[in-house]
């Protein structure tokens, strides 16, 4: 216990650090992300330290989230509803009834006239379905597309978002896991990353959902946290920034750092304090003996599949609500920004370093690697600027600097390989 609280006391120290040593703006927005990243990897934790199901769709279920905070949190556009909307709701009716109907007629019929049907209703049904949905897109992206082109949202509190984007994010590993949890564990790696890579494809494509890759902003702060400038506008705030000597500017930046910090860290304490239940509950206890042994816990009568697939819905809601989140904290949905490296393999790394199959541990390494990725990006070209000051003005120099941001991928190999070899099972291994 008391080598844990050493290791968390030294990650806060990391933080007091970078607020006295470079700015506290720069702390506070590195913990935010931390916190948001401990909530990532809590979620890929329940799969792979519970469960041991090797996921790589992590970043599919960070961008449905995001998704989440647009249907729910942003204003509609009547406009493009009324050229398009119940025509597009028409052709997304269309396509789950050819899906039942090709189920339908699966199930009942045999032989090579089952084949024959099903491949007639299903390529039938896309042409008669692309009929319906193309023109549909079509009059909703024609609206105004330098500024909408997207039908919208329903205008609702951003906070509402976040148990969607958990929702949206079940519901997409339902979906998955009904297909891919029966293969073998290198198999589902490589369907979920290509399941995550559709799904991406589509928010980039289809502008009438989130304008694609035009990008969306505008998305509106979860309750209580208040715009900057409302809060330079208030005289209390006025008055108080006043009455200690300090700068409004920079004190309403902090303020609105600390509420989000506030907010995110009640998120994942609760996660932390579900988890733990779970953890060590006789469910808990069922699904670390299905990870170990499958063989044994199914002739011992535990349905494996059905609990693979209950913590692979689990473990993808809470990554879901994190990327919910985050675009609430962002305000706006950039497509691009979600890359496999970022929303996948740091998310791994950050539960291997930490610890898998401990909760603590996982939040550990995202709170560490979670600043050890965004202290270098900021800081790297400060601090190589200092490190080739001797040198002459060149275009070496000049690139040195220009690639420090990149050295973050150096680093975060060297601490994988240290923690690897000096502590195998992380930094707070498992009980």
């Amino acid at each position: 216990m008391n080598r844990n609280v050493m290791l968390f006391a030294g990650v806060g120290l990391l933080f007091v650090l970078t607020g006295f040593g470079y700015s506290w703006d720069l702390s506070l927005r590195i913990l935010m992300y931390g916190i948001l990243s401990a909530i990532m990897a809590l979620g890929v934790n329940m799969q792979w330290g519970y469960a041991g199901l090797f996921s790589t769709g992590i970043v599919g279920s960070v961008a449905l989230g995001g998704l989440a905070v647009v249907v729910v949190s942003a204003q509609p556009v009547p406009e493009a509803w009324a050229a398009g909307g119940p025509r597009l709701l028409l052709s997304f009716a269309f396509g789950i009834a050819v899906i039942a109907a090709a189920v339908a007629a699966y199930n009942r019929m045999t032989g090579r006239a089952r084949n024959w049907t099903v491949a007639a209703i299903l390529v039938g049904g896309f042409f008669a379905y692309r009929a319906i949905y193309d023109p549909a897109v079509t009059a909703i992206e024609a609206f105004n597309p330098a500024i909408y082109g997207n039908i919208g949202g329903f205008g609702l509190p951003s906070l509402l978002a976040w148990p969607v984007g958990a929702l949206f994010a079940g519901i997409a590993a339902w979906a998955i896991g009904k297909v891919a949890l029966g293969l073998r564990s290198d198999y589902l790696a490589i369907a979920t990353l290509g399941i995550a890579e559709i799904i991406l494809s589509v928010m980039k494509n289809e502008d009438w959902l989130a304008r694609g890759v035009k990008n969306l902003i505008g998305l509106p702060r979860p309750w209580p946290v208040p715009y900057e400038v409302d809060l330079q506008k208030n005289a209390e705030f006025l008055g108080f920034a006043q009455s200690y000597g300090l700068n409004p500017i920079t004190t309403s930046t902090l303020l609105v750092k600390l509420l989000y910090i506030l907010i995110f860290g009640i998120v994942l304490l609760a996660l932390i304090w579900l988890s733990e239940r779970m953890l060590n509950s006789p469910w808990g206890r069922m699904m670390r003996a299905i990870r170990d042994n499958e063989v044994a816990a199914s002739a011992m009568g535990k349905n494996v599949t059905a609990r693979h697939l209950q913590i692979f819905i689990i473990g993808s809601a809470v990554v879901g609500m994190a990327g919910a989140m985050l675009v609430s904290s962002l305000g706006g949905l950039v497509p691009g920004n979600y890359t496999p490296l970022q929303f996948t393999f740091l998310i791994w790394v950050m539960v291997i370093v930490g610890g898998s199959g401990n909760n603590w541990g996982a939040v550990l390494g995202g709170l560490l690697l979670g600043w050890l990725w965004l202290i270098v990006e900021d800081a790297g070209p400060t601090l190589m600027g200092y490190l080739t000051m001797p040198l002459p003005a060149s275009a070496l120099k000049t690139h040195l600097i220009d690639v420090a941001p990149h050295l973050r991928l150096v680093t975060l190999g060297a601490v994988l390989l240290l923690v690897l070899r000096f502590s195998p099972k992380g930094l707070i291994p498992e009980k």
